[in-house]
């Protein structure tokens, strides 16, 4: 492997003759906008010409790893200028099988060019561009297209879409995609210019750059409408918006009618589009007029191009075929395919549609998305349709003898089985899979694929299993890890921190990867499903032990120690600082794991939201019931507003240094000085968080802290610290120190030194022992109690009251039995809390936009 530094620009062909046509003709009119820098096309034009002259004149086929910044542009526009048919592909996007495929002569990434081969594909001289196909993903199947079909295309969408050299286009979707890559074409083509940004519209920082750059126009696919909604679009001022596109999947019709509606309020249009890959991009738009009457369809064909039906199934329904000259070349499945040349043209869809009296077409199904079972014809896709018009998230995908509906909410999937037994489906045949987010491709597309992996995968992974049989794959341990965390989009590249696991989650993923595999490293949470593959331990002689990962018993020992002191059954006190410890323990492991700080702030407040929710609503209903607390309590607040000494507001004590832990984390983290600090030397970072903490304590209490005071906040802090420290010692002596601050910290804290030589045993044991042996038979009751430890400790203060005086162990018993009770109907009834907060959010911004237009009018 070599690198590509440059050959002469002598004898590569001039810039007038890439599609785009030549890009200096604009002179000085701004083309690329990014981080700041404004590029001209003229300065474009000038950086694409070296490029070319980098690439070389003979030939080359090039892999493009595509990121929305300047070098990739350049790069892509280089390879047309120079007749080298190029691939496109993500980040993310097996470019490894890429490779293997198709054996690419050069692979590019940002302006970095490595040459793997000399030249040596047949090309045919028409092939411009490769590009995956939105259903073939895992496949090595692209789409050829030719220099003619961008060209055509990119005409086509700059005149419906009246494109000016005035217009600027935030670059929304990744440029691999077709949708994406058509916006980037369709604006270079007429002078105009693209801001390039990696940002999604969710963040601020998209929205600054976006008024910063007077961007005019946005593209996305239905979820990104999702994403609008969530992120207060329809409050924003945006005075430079004249166009919001819409591809990539039907818009439903109640979000396609809001959006026209804000449209006609605010003065943009909103265009709703129907393409396909191997139509280069676009088929067929809904002139904006047409946006809030007829959402349901497609509308008319694009400039250049045809549709007709093709056969009749009823009701004029066929399937819709397209004729034009941005029609692919064909697909290709191999590099021998590249060297053909046009095989196909025009271009049958796959879509079974109908032609409205008034000329509009409307697309109604996939012929491949129709499921047969008991002879009964089941549409997925108006299912699906049916379900996002009633404001429900389910896909829909089938098997020989099963359709499976996938949703985020059980509340959804009782919708969704309902539906199907409408639909005269007897149940058994009908399987819910409730996720924690449905997949998406990287444009924002339903990531059908994965979901049929996780599908195909479910049986084998949904019940415990025993030692496994041979090897272990790391297919094996993906597939557990995405069934357990209701991620079917996970790879084997990713771990259980990059997938959103944290303390919660962990008990039962470790309980059942310990299962598989044998001893887990420390640090598995942090491995790749490959990785973690890798590490089976040889088979255990001892299967009546099993081992399990110390935090998960201290756990379930500490909130017992709690509970049964509570309920007089026990006198061991310092559980709760135990419990503590741990926060800071797991906070280190798993929301600090992320390299990037977004990553970890995001990270740090889902875990605090995760605690605050169900807190929230139990002590509110229970005060709205007996009158035992206020608001503030609810809020958890009491810290901050409540009394000095002990009543029954004090009993949530824990919970707030919980979530307000996890929240100031958030904020350190947020300080660009902090978080590198943090990041570079983690052991010290911990040590001197504890030293502060620590300070702050003694400089508030002393040495021995009060009967109230070692329940506060600013008081206790330095147990979260200390668990923090025992994560990040991995060494013989960061351990031995470790194990001394413990001891120093909690030496006169509770004025009793047997309290306070648990709490500091509790952290030692964390420091030294990462796992521990217990009998097989113990840890799936030991397991239970660890993951309703929250709601054991939430609900326990309203159960053993009753039964302490006279049945200590009744109370305690009791207690456990409401939290598991408590645990398992949460998480029936609300098990992804995302979704529901990001659902009521977007319901409250919903109601102020609508209270806004109504005052308007």
């Amino acid at each position: 492997m070599t690198t590509l530094r440059g050959e002469p620009a002598t004898g590569v062909r001039p810039l007038d003759r890439s599609p785009l046509g030549d890009l200096a003709r604009f002179g000085g009119a701004p083309a690329l906008v990014a981080d700041g820098l404004v590029l001209s096309h003229a300065d474009l034009a000038a950086r694409v010409h070296d490029r070319a002259g980098r690439l070389g004149r003979t030939r080359r086929l090039v892999l493009l790893e595509c990121r929305n910044e300047v070098e990739t542009v350049v790069t892509y526009l280089a390879a047309l200028a120079g007749h080298h048919p190029v691939l496109l592909t993500g980040p993310d996007c097996r470019r490894d099988d890429l490779v293997a495929t198709y054996r690419p002569d050069v692979v590019a990434a940002g302006n970095q060019l490595e040459e793997l081969s000399e030249p040596a594909h047949d090309l045919h001289p028409d092939l411009a561009v490769l590009l995956s196909t939105s259903g073939s993903t895992g496949s090595p199947k692209l789409v050829r297209l030719s220099r003619d079909n961008l060209r055509s295309n990119a005409t086509s969408i700059a005149d419906y879409l009246r494109l000016t050299s005035d217009d600027r286009a935030a670059t929304t979707l990744p440029l691999q995609y077709c949708y994406g890559l058509s916006v980037l074409n369709s604006h270079l083509l007429v002078g105009a210019s693209v801001l390039l940004t990696q940002r999604s519209v969710v963040e601020d920082e998209f929205w600054a750059e976006f008024g910063g750059a007077r961007a005019t126009s946005l593209a996305g696919v239905p979820h990104h409408f999702d994403l609008l909604d969530s992120s207060g679009f329809s409050d924003r001022d945006l005075p430079h918006l004249r166009t919001v596109t819409q591809a990539g999947g039907r818009l439903p019709a109640p979000t396609a009618r809001r959006y026209a509606e804000l449209g006609r309020e605010r003065g943009f249009d909103l265009v709703m589009m129907y393409g396909q890959t191997e139509a280069t991009a676009r088929m067929a738009y809904l002139p904006p007029h047409l946006a809030a009457e007829r959402p349901e369809c497609i509308g008319i064909p694009v400039p250049g191009g045809s549709l007709r039906i093709e056969g009749d199934l009823g009701d004029g329904v066929g399937e819709l075929v397209y004729a034009g000259d941005n029609v692919m070349l064909g697909y290709a499945e191999g590099p021998a395919d590249l060297a053909l040349g046009r095989t196909v043209h025009e271009l049958r869809t796959g879509d079974l549609a109908r032609q409205h009296e008034d000329g509009l077409f409307e697309v109604v199904g996939r012929r491949s998305r129709f499921l047969k079972l008991f002879g009964l014809r089941v549409d997925l896709d108006r299912l699906e349709q049916l379900a996002a018009d009633d404001g429900r998230q389910v896909l829909a995908l089938g098997t020989d003898d099963r359709l499976h509906l996938c949703v985020t909410s059980h509340r959804d999937a009782a919708w969704a089985r309902a539906s199907a037994g409408r639909l005269g489906l007897p149940p058994h045949v009908v399987e819910t899979h409730v996720l924690a987010s449905l997949p998406r491709t990287a444009s924002g597309k339903p990531d059908r694929a994965s979901l049929q992996r996780h599908v195909a995968a479910a049986p084998a992974v949904a019940p415990a299993a025993g030692d496994p049989v041979g090897e272990v794959s790391a297919a094996r341990v993906r597939d557990l890890c995405a069934h357990l965390l209701g991620r079917p989009d996970a790879g084997e590249t990713d771990s259980f921190v990059t997938l959103g696991g944290d303390s919660l989650s962990y008990v039962e993923v470790s309980l059942r990867l310990g299962q598989l595999l044998g001893d887990l490293p420390r640090d598995w949470a942090t491995l790749s499903m490959r990785e973690l593959a890798a590490t089976t331990a040889a088979p255990r002689r001892r299967r009546w032990l099993r081992a399990v990962e110390t935090p998960l018993v201290l756990r379930a020992v500490a909130i017992v120690l709690v509970i049964g002191t509570h309920a007089n059954l026990l006198t061991v006190m310092g559980g709760a600082h135990v419990l503590l410890a741990l926060v800071g323990y797991n906070l280190a492991r798993f929301q600090l794991a992320s390299p990037d700080r977004s990553g970890r702030r995001r990270s740090l407040l889902r875990a605090a939201r995760n605690v605050a929710v169900p807190s929230a609503l139990w002590i509110a209903g229970v005060g709205a019931v007996t009158g035992t607390y206020d608001v503030s309590t609810a809020l958890l607040l009491n810290n901050l507003v409540g009394s000095d000494t002990w009543d029954l507001r004090w009993q949530f004590w824990f919970l707030e240094v919980v979530v307000w832990s996890l929240v100031g984390t958030a904020a350190l983290v947020s300080v660009p000085a902090l978080h590198r600090f943090e990041r570079a030397r983690p052991y010290a970072a911990a040590l001197s968080l504890l030293a502060a903490t620590a300070a702050l304590r003694w400089g508030l209490v002393g040495l021995e802290a009060g009967p109230t005071e070692r329940y506060a906040l600013p008081v206790v802090l330095w147990c979260v610290a200390l668990g923090w420290l025992a994560a990040r010692a991995r060494t013989s002596g960061a351990r031995v120190v470790a194990s001394v601050a413990a001891v120093v910290t909690c030496y006169g804290f509770f004025g009793d030194p047997v309290r306070e030589a648990l709490v500091a045993a509790g952290v030692a044991v964390l420091v030294w022992l990462p796992r521990l042996h217990l009998p097989a038979a113990a840890v799936p009751a030991l397991s239970a109690i660890a993951a309703s430890s929250l709601f054991t400790y939430l609900t326990h203060w309203q159960v053993y009251p009753h039964l302490e005086v006279d049945h200590p162990l009744l109370a305690t018993l009791a207690s456990f039995a409401v939290g598991l009770l408590g645990w398992r109907a949460y998480g029936a009834l609300v098990p992804r809390t995302g979704a529901v907060v990001a659902a009521l959010r977007a319901a409250g911004r919903g109601a102020v936009s609508t209270r806004r237009r109504t005052a308007r009018r």
